[in-house]
């Protein structure tokens, strides 16, 4: 008769961690609220005045802040998703991602906008419109005004923007779990979220940058087709900000790292701590905005225990939840010196 395996009860507390990767986003969070706030603000006088008024360029340009104040909405509800979620077990490594996919989604809204402004661009350089120069430049220089403040928020915003606590973690025949706050070479800490935010506002401020320069051209130099090829020029310039937005988040998306140097700091760091080890498999992806994982899986003839490896990748920044296999090669070419 077999008798019952004893049951045995370990500490679990060295080993076992939270999964919450998510940086402090207070400030951003607060300082993109006062910005949609201006910009709605800004936005709906805008559209009231030109309504009343017939102006076509307060209503136009009250129409373009309506697409920033919606992307502003998105990078709040990223905050928000993010924050009120940091302890959700249903998310393997955290919601971290979502203020990525906040960025993105900011991304293709400013791609939009650069499409429409390039269709109403090249309309008007076909069909130029009777332009009321005195009223447009008074409307480009509020709108210029207000987003000089709203850059000022976020700017200050970015600078007080935290990065959250990293957890190292192994996994092999040992476990263990350290915190750690090192800043290495492949430590981002940027935030896609705010810099969609940022670049929403930054592409606000050169369209009336833009538009000013074209209608003080067209007023007193008569060149009333520069306020159509300025509108080109932004869009152009809008385009290729969404599209470096984009690359950027997506390379987080979808766990791609962005360049080898993670990985060059982790296998030199295991070879330093046992010149008998040899990587044989390694994984390191993005889980948060500067905080990545990496799974490593080790083999050497005298193998060490996992916690050993471990430690050795602790001076390396960034890394959040490191994996550690650490197997034993009885081969005789395992035995042979390299």
């Amino acid at each position: 008769m077999n008798e019952p395996s004893p049951q045995f009860l370990h500490p679990h507390e060295r080993w076992s961690h939270r999964h919450d990767f998510v940086p402090d986003a207070a400030e951003a969070e607060r300082g993109t609220r006062w910005v949609m706030l201006l910009t709605g603000v800004t936005m709906v006088a805008e559209i009231v005045a030109g309504s009343l008024s017939g102006s076509m360029a307060l209503l136009a340009d009250g129409w373009h802040m309506a697409t920033h104040v919606a992307a502003f909405a998105i990078a709040i509800f990223a905050y928000r998703y993010a924050r009120t979620r940091a302890a959700d077990a249903r998310f393997a490594f955290g919601p971290g991602k979502v203020t990525v996919l906040g960025g993105f989604a900011s991304a293709v809204a400013l791609a939009v906008v650069a499409l429409l402004m390039a269709i109403e661009s090249v309309a008007r350089l076909f069909a130029p419109l009777d332009i009321r120069f005195d009223e447009a430049i008074w409307v480009a220089c509020i709108g210029l005004a207000v987003n000089v403040l709203s850059g000022v928020i976020l700017h200050r915003a970015g600078h007080h923007h935290g990065p959250a606590d990293a957890h190292g973690h192994a996994h092999g025949h040992a476990h263990g779990h350290e915190h750690e706050h090192g800043h290495g070479p492949m430590h981002d800490s940027a935030d896609h979220n705010l810099r969609a935010a940022y670049l929403h506002v930054l592409a606000d401020a050169l369209t009336s940058v833009l538009a000013i320069i074209a209608l003080f051209a067209g007023k007193y130099l008569g060149l009333g087709w520069l306020d159509a090829a300025m509108g080109l020029v932004g869009a152009a310039l809008i385009t290729r900000w969404a599209w470096g937005l984009a690359q950027d988040s997506a390379t987080i998306l979808l766990d791609r790292t962005a360049d080898e140097t993670a990985s060059r700091a982790i296998r030199a760091a295991i070879a330093a701590s046992d010149p008998a080890a040899s990587v044989a498999d390694l994984h390191v992806w993005p889980v948060a905005p500067g905080r990545l994982a990496a799974a490593v899986t080790i083999v050497s003839h005298r193998p060490r225990a996992a916690d050993y490896y471990r430690d050795g990748l602790a001076g390396i920044g960034g890394l959040a939840h490191v994996t550690v296999e650490v197997n034993e090669c009885r081969e005789t070419a395992c035995l042979e010196p390299r």
